[in-house]
């Protein structure tokens, strides 16, 4: 319902800038993503977790195309949004704000959500002596690592978040599902702001329960940064 916002300026012309990928082993998928999406959905016996890592329009299509569908779903872990703090708006973060409409189509349909938000995923930092470990594990996916990072920490550096380190977003949604326990999270209600002059795509989060509604988010908002790098560091080694 919006133009395309891309983050370019963040991650370059290609989305990996600085990593020395291979040229691709197999053929794009010629399928709509909401397609693809349904026929996975359907071949499961139990119902499955969505990792959302980027704006909800997929699968705020995908709900309203295949309802039949939706008790496939287990949860969504979503990395999104934030409880009062903004990375493109003051209080509103880019996945979020890139569709609202679909954001908010998605937190309101009932299924289980975790949100790992700013608050959260702008602390899981990895540090000028983390990425040096990184730099020396002897394998191509951790030298593409360690080339995204250098790409990707050139923009951190020069913003005004005054960080020790680069954050990395998108890996709190599956560290979140391999280690739980690392993460300090609050339920609460969560819903999306779609008409603000000023705040459209904010994910508003009730802790003190003010509108009077059930939680249906748990919102991720601390972690040990120490477990969670070392988490990313162990993978990696699993590459050799």
């Amino acid at each position: 319902m919006r133009n395309l916002k891309i983050a370019d300026y963040v991650h370059g012309e290609t989305g990996l800038d600085g990593a020395d990928l291979p040229e691709p082993a197999f053929e794009p998928v010629h399928q709509p993503a909401v397609e693809l999406i349904a026929d996975i959905l359907r071949t499961q016996t139990e119902p499955i977790t969505l990792v959302v890592t980027g704006p909800m329009t997929n699968i705020a299509l995908f709900l309203r195309v295949h309802p039949e569908l939706e008790n496939k779903i287990k949860q969504i872990v979503f990395m999104g949004g934030a409880a009062g703090q903004g990375n493109v708006h003051p209080t509103t973060e880019f996945n979020m704000a890139v569709d609202p409409e679909a954001a908010k189509m998605v937190v309101n349909e009932g299924i289980p959500l975790v949100m790992a938000g700013l608050n959260v995923t702008l602390k899981a930092q990895i540090c000028p002596d983390d990425l040096e470990k990184i730099r020396q594990i002897n394998n191509p996916v951790a030298q593409a690592i360690t080339g995204q990072m250098e790409f990707y920490g050139k923009w951190y550096g020069q913003d005004e978040f005054g960080l020790a380190g680069t954050p990395v977003h998108d890996p709190c949604t599956i560290a979140y599902l391999l280690k739980p326990e690392i993460f300090e999270s609050h339920s609460a209600f969560l819903d999306v702001e779609t008409q603000g002059q000023l705040t459209a795509g904010e994910t508003v989060v009730d802790f003190a329960g003010l509108m009077n509604r059930k939680p249906n988010a748990k919102v991720l908002m601390d972690l040990n940064r120490q477990r969670f790098v070392g988490l990313i560091t162990d993978l990696l080694h699993q590459f050799d």
